[in-house]
């Protein structure tokens, strides 16, 4: 049996980078990308590679459909295509709506939108495939401050209902994790008395690992072939 491909944009830390090394542990064929801060990048590389798999890492910018297209010439002609995307890439803006650039709102959507329709084609050839979104609560709830965030957020989640239907009689299965409050740097900013404000409003009474998060969408990427179209919410019972 051949080995799988994988492919997790946004993979030099947190989330990304769980789900990548649960792949690559898996004994998947591994994609990483991201767009800044290549050493990071090279040293998740490294960690896959410890599994003895192949991993393939490129520095770019994923709402970029010209770098989407050379990573994916890469990919194809490495490993032919990919059996699973995994879109992670994304960046959060915390600010007022008043005060937001056109730059800062036009982020995060765009990237799934470029990787999906670069990855579709070989997944529909193969009859088989696996589109993974990761999401957040946001993208269901709204949060105050977070207005591109959320908006982009719930683009994805529209997104994967309606590819999902669209996909559906080609054996592609496409669903989202809407995460909750995950412990990775992007909410290292928050100060002591704001985590633990945090974390009393969500019953686990935690927040969630990476490698949590990893372990569903390792899930979703390899079975339950009648699972599709779902946003599903990873978040200790908070939203």
């Amino acid at each position: 049996m051949s080995r799988k491909t994988v492919l997790v944009t946004g993979a030099s830390r947190g989330i990304g980078k769980a789900i990548a090394i649960k792949f690559a542990r898996k004994g998947y064929n591994v994609v990483i990308s991201c767009i800044r801060n290549e050493d990071r990048l090279m040293q998740t590389k490294k960690e896959i590679e410890n599994y003895q798999v192949p991993c393939l890492a490129y520095m770019g910018d994923m709402g970029d459909m010209d770098c989407c297209k050379e990573l994916f010439a890469k990919i194809k002609k490495q490993f032919g295509g990919i059996d699973v995307l995994v879109n992670n890439a994304g960046v959060s803006y915390i600010g007022l709506l008043q005060d937001m650039s056109s730059a800062d709102w036009d982020m995060n959507l765009t990237s799934v939108f470029n990787c999906c329709k670069l990855a579709i084609p070989y997944m529909v050839h193969q009859k088989q495939g696996k589109i993974i979104n990761i999401s957040s609560v946001w993208g269901v709830a709204g949060a105050s401050c977070e207005a591109a965030y959320s908006a982009t957020k719930g683009g994805i989640n529209a997104l994967t209902r309606a590819l999902a239907k669209e996909l559906g009689p080609s054996n592609i299965q496409v669903n989202a994790i809407a995460c909750g409050a995950i412990d990775t740097e992007m909410n290292q900013w928050m100060e002591e008395d704001e985590l633990i404000a945090l974390v009393d409003e969500i019953p686990a009474g935690r927040l969630g690992k990476a490698e949590e998060v990893a372990d569903l969408a390792y899930h979703l990427g390899y079975k339950e072939s009648y699972l599709t179209g779902q946003i599903i919410g990873l978040d200790g019972g908070w939203i």
